[in-house]
């Protein structure tokens, strides 16, 4: 792929953000040929926008969705801050693109994990940890889900569809509490439609975490204090349409609700 069809294809996915809309398909000279260089057209991305980035997202961290999302390996994509929101909120779904609601735990740093050469280790990571919360990521794509539908390098081009992060409260004394274990419901309107665990589907969030922390120092970026990181989703993936209330239970520790407009 040569650097003109790279930056080709960064100011098309950096446009169709900022216009807040879908396309369908993608020549296949524009889709990077593996996940290094989609990654580095993701940075690109973000350098064209010039938004601020909040934090980070991670998707695919067992096989089951790793198989849905046509990947062998966790993957990973930028948070922008002007889409990272406290629960209640609400959306405007005719803003969105094709909308996905999954209920994760959300990290934020209190220090800087920097590139460095040694990796990190889950206490050094957690020693790093502020807080984590229950959270929602609506997470949106770039390309309709239609037959047109690129391979996966042009996903993690697109910040491995990255959209918005709602967040509840921080869990109190949260090194003490069983938060593998919590069931996680997602409900619609007030009928249940997803259930699951952290320890299911990502072990516990600090996993996760740590994997993304040794990544991003492996690619010279690294994380950095106040980020906030959405760790995977615990319930699997619920399309969110016009006119519905989500609500997310992690009780006891805590709900969100968002109301797609």
């Amino acid at each position: 792929m040569q650097s003109n069809a790279e930056d080709e294809l960064a100011a098309l996915l950096a446009t169709l953000r900022r216009e807040q809309r879908q396309r369908s398909g993608l020549d296949p000279a524009f889709v990077p040929p593996d996940e290094a260089t989609a990654y580095r057209i993701a940075h690109k991305v973000a350098d064209r926008l010039g938004w601020e980035i909040g934090g980070w997202k991670i998707a695919a961290n067992k096989p089951d969705m790793q198989r849905r999302l046509r990947t062998s390996a966790p993957i990973y994509g930028r948070v922008f801050s002007q889409f990272i929101h406290e629960s209640p909120t609400s959306f405007d779904t005719a803003r969105l693109s094709h909308p996905i609601a999954e209920c994760e735990y959300v990290v934020r740093l209190a220090a800087s994990l920097p590139p460095r050469d040694a990796p990190y280790s889950r206490e050094e990571v957690e020693a790093a940890v502020a807080s984590i919360h229950p959270g929602v990521e609506v997470a949106e794509c770039r390309f309709v889900h239609d037959e047109h539908f690129p391979p996966l390098p042009a996903i993690l081009a697109d910040g491995s569809g990255s959209g918005s992060l709602v967040l509840g409260p921080a869990i109190e004394d949260w090194r003490n509490r069983d938060i593998a274990f919590q069931p996680v419901i997602l409900s619609v309107d007030g009928v249940e439609k997803r259930r699951g665990t952290a320890g299911d589907a990502v072990d516990h969030p600090l996993v996760p975490l740590t994997w993304l922390a040794n990544t991003l120092s492996r690619t010279g970026v690294g994380l950095n204090a106040g980020d906030v990181i959405s760790t995977g989703t615990c319930t699997g993936m619920q399309l969110a349409r016009p006119g519905e209330e989500h609500r997310a239970d992690f009780s006891p520790f805590g709900e969100i609700r968002i109301t797609f407009r």
